[in-house]
């Protein structure tokens, strides 16, 4: 495994690097200039820059289990990085993304299964509320779906987490800063984003702007 990375380290620097030399010295010379804080899980199966055709210095990125943004009296490693997006790169958008099929998830709906790892028990422990609210909410409910509504309400909750920031609050207040909520589709590639309108998770929209047109070789 490890000589195939190395392999694809040295593919990249021959083939992508060596076509985007220009967009890399900008980034070293500049810096970073993200427009966009994205929340995640560190399931190797997600990818926010391949599942939104982002380039690097597009996203700044942050991932953990369970897509978690922790209580706002938690210090960590995942608040650090919210602080220092908001605060520090101004990001103007925020978006926490789970996904189907997620152990997180499945952890927290079966706590049982976290007996013996104490470290993913106490980090998820901070997911008590979603397993509330799927058992008040969802009980009726097959363990397919009701596995899906849990990953829906854990995105929802952690919006909730991500509001308690005073600077992120602060920011929503002004109009200068924007959240969603999404779940990525791991079987179908399908993207659903939360629509506050309808309290119901639909397929994303595509965007209102026309794409640029392709120029003439």
């Amino acid at each position: 495994m490890i000589q195939k990375l190395v392999d694809g380290v040295h593919a990249f620097q021959s083939k992508y690097f060596a076509t985007h030399r220009a967009l890399f010295r900008r980034l070293a010379e500049r810096g970073q200039h993200p427009e966009t804080l994205f929340i995640t899980c560190s399931d190797s199966r997600v990818d926010p820059n391949l599942i939104t055709s982002t380039k690097p210095g597009e996203l700044f990125i942050v991932r953990n289990i369970g897509n978690v943004v922790p209580h706002v009296t938690v210090p960590g490693g995942t608040a650090a990085a919210i602080e220092y997006a908001v605060e520090v790169l101004g990001v103007t958008n925020v978006i926490v993304c789970g996904h189907t099929h997620c152990g997180a998830i499945n952890a927290i709906l079966n706590p049982e299964t976290m007996d013996r790892l104490p470290f993913v028990k106490r980090w998820l422990a901070q997911g008590e509320r979603v397993r509330a609210i799927v058992a008040e909410r969802y009980g009726q409910l097959d363990e397919g779906a009701r596995m899906l509504a849990a990953v829906e309400e854990n995105v929802l909750v952690q919006l909730e987490n991500l509001r308690a920031f005073p600077n992120v609050a602060d920011r929503l207040d002004r109009g200068v800063l924007s959240m969603a909520g999404w779940v990525f589709e791991i079987g179908s590639g399908d993207v659903f984003e939360f629509d506050p309108q309808t309290g119901q998770f639909a397929s994303i929209a595509p965007s209102s702007i026309p794409p640029p047109a392709v120029p003439c070789e």
